[in-house]
């Protein structure tokens, strides 16, 4: 069968998402509730393809055909013919839930219904669906072009067919697959989370600036971007989201988000998407 895929959601990580797809020659179509987000999702695609030509890692004949295997739709109903959908909507349980629960009425009794979430368990998210077996976590990385991992997480019910389908999947999209099981946060945030929620506890305590807190973390563990400048690139709001999640999850007070990571985002200083974070920003 050939693959077609719904990817739902059209920010950060779901153009990037629809852009791996296109260009490794999959038809995809792009679904959000809004338009202008479909606008702008598209011309993320555009603007990041241009900037593969200007490196020769795609060509211009390529970027132009990748560009043709993207639709773009505000109905739900546009993942009617999808053998794969991989939902990356915003990191909340309620609204996910309701996105799968829809998802299996419209999706063919086939489709894998795969999830991008970060943290959020894939065993209750496969629980709002008739087919456990083929509901399954796809963690892509962002930004989603440049990042070789996609952590593959299988809930209870997943099937042995759905984690092979997605793991060789994955490995056509020239990524490189990781299963991970199903535990809150998973492996990357997991261990990610705790760090970034660290160095904003250490900001708090005034044991270093922001930029002393990133230039010891980058010099001194070889890390590539410091841990309060990698929060600012993921979004503040999703640091706290899967802290809460992780929090919940596994009752342990040692992931409860630091108090000025709740007062950043209170201030809406969500990190570069709104110009101020633990950095200001150029909009």
């Amino acid at each position: 069968m050939t693959d077609r895929v719904a990817v739902i959601g059209a920010g950060q990580m779901g153009n990037g998402i629809a852009h791996v797809f296109a260009q490794s020659g999959i038809p995809v179509t792009m679904i959000d509730v809004s338009d202008d987000a479909l606008r702008r999702g598209r011309a993320t695609i555009e603007k990041n393809m241009d900037r593969q030509v200007k490196k020769n890692t795609l060509s211009a004949d390529d970027r132009q055909a990748a560009l043709g295997r993207i639709a773009i739709s505000t109905d739900l109903a546009a993942a009617a013919d999808a053998t794969l959908v991989v939902e990356a909507a915003t990191e909340n349980t309620d609204l996910k839930f309701r996105i799968f629960s829809d998802l299996d009425r419209i999706a063919p009794p086939g489709a894998i219904l795969a999830s991008n979430t970060s943290s959020i368990s894939i065993t209750r998210i496969g629980a709002q669906t008739k087919r456990p077996e083929l509901v399954i976590g796809m963690h892509f990385m962002n930004p989603v072009p440049v990042m070789q991992l996609v952590e593959v997480i299988r809930g209870l019910a997943t099937s042995e067919e759905t984690t092979r389908r997605v793991m060789d999947l994955a490995r056509a999209l020239g990524k490189t697959p990781v299963e991970a099981n199903d535990f809150p946060g998973f492996i990357a945030n997991r261990i990610l989370l705790p760090m970034i929620n660290e160095a904003c506890f250490a900001l708090m305590e005034g044991v270093g600036t922001p930029e002393a807190i990133d230039q010891v973390m980058k010099l001194g563990m070889n890390h590539p971007m410091g841990p309060l400048a990698l929060a600012d690139f993921i979004g503040l709001d999703t640091c706290v989201a899967i802290l809460e999640v992780m929090h919940d999850g596994l009752g342990d007070p040692k992931y409860r988000p630091c108090p000025l990571l709740r007062k950043y985002v209170a201030a809406g200083w969500l990190g570069r998407k709104t110009g101020r974070g633990f950095y200001a920003y150029q909009q």
